[in-house]
């Protein structure tokens, strides 16, 4: 009777990649991108946080840094226009075209020149010409430069159009700056309207709009004035109403207030009188450092999608999908500290995680050497492509391994901390490869079970003329696999090619990749040497993985 159970492949399959594995089906959406979206995000949390601190730092510096606005504003409600004759007193009904025309009445240069002459505006230091700044400066210095060029006409200086008198120029440009700060519009579809004025002088505003309210006030009663003067109504005691209306705008006007005394011939009523603001109105410095923040966000977000559109670092077995045919072996997490793994099994979930990730590396090898193993003991080399990629470390954390699951191993370890510590011809591999001293009396640092020998000698001389292709290289490596499985930790391959000549000495060789630092043109680079070299590369480990 036959059952259908998984073969030992199908079981192998949790650790080591097949070909033949069920395919991603998934299709890509908004669904899938903004699921990849926040996945990004909370990996680099820090740095969006650094960005998003960073923008509303700036933000807050930036409101700090820019003057303090008020403003005031002063309602009137139009009313019809009254025309008198000798017998009666015509009304003439407002429109929404006839309430337009009186906005453009407020806000026309002869009622505003009245208030600014009044209100003896022109000496104030607000409204002179302001210097310009460098970033306006270095804004239309080129483009009137880039119009002069290609219009072929020279470029026109603001002052030659205004009169020849530097005062009346002065007062000219402070009117130009009075008229900007003036503001009147209809309140909804109403007639009433609203007339306002900002300054950075916080008593200014309501002066400044009470006063365009009185000045329109007292130019509504002159033209009826005028109108009563040369009609047919000449009755003194009108001519006299109106005379007083109109001595109470024009006083109102000159104080920045409204008139004291009614002006019922005026065709506006006024419903509100501009008060000094209490608290400036701009900048809106919470406003902005909202903005700021979002801005800062928004820039740490684009910013890191630049530099993972373009970043070649190793960071996940997908990485090197397109790069490499080889399979990853082992994602090994970074522990730090020290070496020794057995003592930290068990001092956290970190560490746990670590040495599981030894284990599963150590049967992946077992898996992948079991075809040429013969009852031999193991020949396993790491490579590693610079120096940071951790394969020393790594090689020691393996030997540990086996030694702990009762097998010897044998390390040959270019870490510094060995390199040249006891001395002599047999002191490491390069001295033994080039002495005529027995094999036998290579003596082997020991490290809690551990047998360990430097590769390279503390003599560079040793080490430049060192070939670890020489028939008693292998002698070497044969003698210490009788003893055990033997781990060779190979030179970096970017500086020397000696790691090239002892990877041809192991039965596999495993490329260690650092997390973050080694480029997928790395990987691809030592993958075409070592294969060309004629090792058995069977996969890759990114080392020193980061969570």
């Amino acid at each position: 009777m036959t059952f259908d159970r998984p073969g030992p492949v199908e079981r192998a399959s949790r650790i080591w990649p097949i070909d033949n594995l069920a395919k991603d089906n998934r299709v890509d959406g908004p669904v899938m991108f903004l699921k990849l979206v926040f996945v990004i995000a909370w990996r680099y949390k820090l740095r969006l946080l650094a960005c998003m601190f960073s923008g509303v730092v700036a933000a807050a510096l930036y409101a700090h840094s820019l003057p303090r606005t008020y403003d005031a504003t002063a309602t009137i409600l139009l009313e019809p226009r009254q025309f008198a004759n000798a017998s009666s007193i015509l009304q003439q009904g407002l429109d929404l075209n006839s309430a337009e025309s009186e906005l453009q009445i407020i806000l026309s240069e002869r009622l505003l020149s009245a208030v600014f002459e009044s209100l003896k505006l022109y000496e104030s230091p607000e409204l002179a010409p302001q210097p310009v700044g460098l970033l306006k400066s270095a804004i239309i210095g080129p483009i009137e430069w880039l119009r002069s060029t290609f219009s072929g006409q020279p470029v026109e200086d603001n002052a030659s159009t205004l009169t020849q008198s530097p005062e009346e120029n002065l007062k000219r440009v402070a009117f130009a700056n009075f008229v900007e700060r003036v503001s009147a519009r209809r309140v909804g579809q109403s007639y009433v309207v609203a007339v306002g004025y900002w300054s950075t002088d916080p008593t200014q505003p309501a002066r400044v709009a009470n006063a365009v309210i009185s000045g329109y006030i007292l130019q509504s009663v002159t033209s009826k004035e005028q109108v009563a003067s040369a009609g047919t109504e000449t009755l003194q005691g009108r001519l006299d109403a109106l005379s007083a209306q109109i001595a109470t705008a024009t006083q109102a006007m000159k104080e920045g207030t409204l008139p004291k005394a009614a002006t019922p011939d005026a065709d506006a009523k006024i419903t509100g009188a501009a008060l000094p603001p209490l608290a400036p109105s701009s900048p809106k410095t919470s406003l902005i450092v909202a903005f700021g923040g979002v801005l800062g966000l928004f820039f740490g977000m684009a910013a890191l999608a630049m530099s993972i559109a373009f970043d070649r670092k190793v960071r996940s077995p997908k990485d090197l999908e397109t790069e490499t045919a080889m399979p990853c072996m082992a994602q090994i997490p970074e522990v730090g500290g020290r070496l020794q793994l057995a003592k930290r099994v068990g001092a956290g979930q970190r560490m746990q995680r670590h040495a599981a990730a030894i284990r599963d590396l150590r049967t992946l090898i077992d898996i992948s050497y079991t075809h040429k193993k013969a009852d031999k003991n193991a020949v396993i080399a790491l490579a590693g492509y610079s120096r940071d990629a951790g394969g020393s470390a790594l090689a020691l954390n393996l030997a540990d391994m086996l030694n702990r699951s009762g097998r010897h191993a044998t390390v040959f370890w270019c870490g510094e901390q060995t390199r040249g510590v006891s001395g002599g011809p047999l002191a490491s591999l390069a001295d033994a490869a080039i002495s005529e001293a027995d094999i036998a009396e290579i003596t082997f640092e020991q490290r809690e079970g551990i047998a360990i020998l430097p590769v390279l000698s503390r003599d560079a001389v040793t080490n430049i003329y060192s070939n670890f292709r020489h028939p008693r290289i292998r002698e070497i490596i044969e003698a210490a696999r009788q003893k055990g499985d033997v781990i060779i930790d190979l030179p970096e391959l970017d500086s020397s090619l000696d790691a090239l000549a002892l990877a041809s000495q192991a039965d596999v060789v495993v490329l260690v990749t650092r997390w973050g630092r080694t480029t997928q043109e790395a990987v691809k680079n030592a993958e075409q040497q070592l294969r060309r070299a004629g090792a058995n590369l069977v996969g890759y480990i990114i080392n020193r993985q980061r969570s």
